[in-house]
């Protein structure tokens, strides 16, 4: 299933993508896509629906973050070997978990804000992991059981903020808008293996990652156990588990993003995203 909400920022409505990329509303069924919706029995229930006879979506609405009242956004950093290369970056003996700012998540095509004295906005394209099951204490070899699904995720940072401000990376991944997700959130039935799915991102149509999670140092399976050894996950928590090399702190001189660019990316069999920046007010 290809799960999603739709409409007006804090007014979104749950929907579903039928097979032929028609929304369908899913407000007769359940009231949000979040939380207890996400979990094994609820998420068969609504397998079993047909779209075709729930109510088609007129019109080309807006699309929301795909998951509602996000719990936690939880990072990796450093995660695929050929970026963490790229940056000089040793591979990290252990997964570099940060946190990102809830009040960063934003809809897959809606502006995102350069703040104020950004000189060093980049761009991060990263396949997300949604949890299903609460989750505490579990096995690598279990750890996919409460995975709900995927999502892209656009993992925007300010590396002044992030590496030269001194502290954690945290202040420089949560400013407003650095966290687009979606746009849909795909049951984990239709990825058949998230350790091979290719990812891309082109600024102003210029292709900036060209990736394959293939290169990804600590795996999904890893990381949901990992995690959960620290902290206990619910349903609805993302986890962003990094970005493919081709960011712009990377490049050579580096580049960064300036108000009026478009980014577009994508993690294959997850949908597409496309952002506008623009100066904070």
């Amino acid at each position: 299933m290809k799960l999603l909400r739709y409409g007006e920022t804090g007014s979104e409505k749950p929907g579903i993508l039928d097979a032929d990329g028609t929304i369908r509303d899913l407000s007769g069924h359940v009231a949000d896509i979040g939380g207890k919706v996400l979990e094994p029995a609820s998420l068969a229930s609504l397998a079993k629906l047909d779209p075709k006879t729930l109510p088609a979506v007129a019109g080309n609405p807006r699309i929301g973050p795909c998951v509602a009242n996000v719990g936690k956004f939880i990072c990796i950093g450093l995660n695929y070997s050929d970026h963490a290369a790229e940056t000089g970056s040793a591979v990290p003996s252990e997964p570099i978990v940060f946190m990102k700012a809830n009040s960063a998540i934003v809809g897959p095509n809606d502006d995102v804000l350069i703040p104020r004295g950004s000189e060093k906005t980049d761009w991060e394209v990263e396949l997300a992991i949604v949890i299903g099951k609460s989750a505490k204490y579990v096995s690598e070899a279990d750890a996919l059981d409460y995975v709900a699904g995927y999502c892209v995720a656009h993992d925007v940072s300010e590396r002044a903020f992030q590496v030269e401000r001194k502290g954690q990376w945290t202040k420089g991944k949560s400013c407003d808008t650095f966290g687009p997700i979606g746009p849909w959130l795909v049951t984990k039935d239709e990825v058949a293996n998230p350790q091979d799915v290719g990812m891309w991102l082109k600024v102003n149509g210029e292709t900036m990652q060209d990736g394959t999670t293939r290169t990804m140092v600590y795996g999904v399976a890893y990381l949901v156990s990992y995690l959960s050894q620290f902290m206990s996950l619910h349903p609805g928590d993302v986890i962003a588990t990094g970005t493919p090399p081709g960011v712009g702190m990377g490049k050579k001189p580096p580049r960064y993003l300036k108000p009026g660019d478009v980014v577009e990316l994508s993690v294959e069999g997850l949908g597409t995203q496309k952002q506008t920046f623009r100066a904070d007010a």
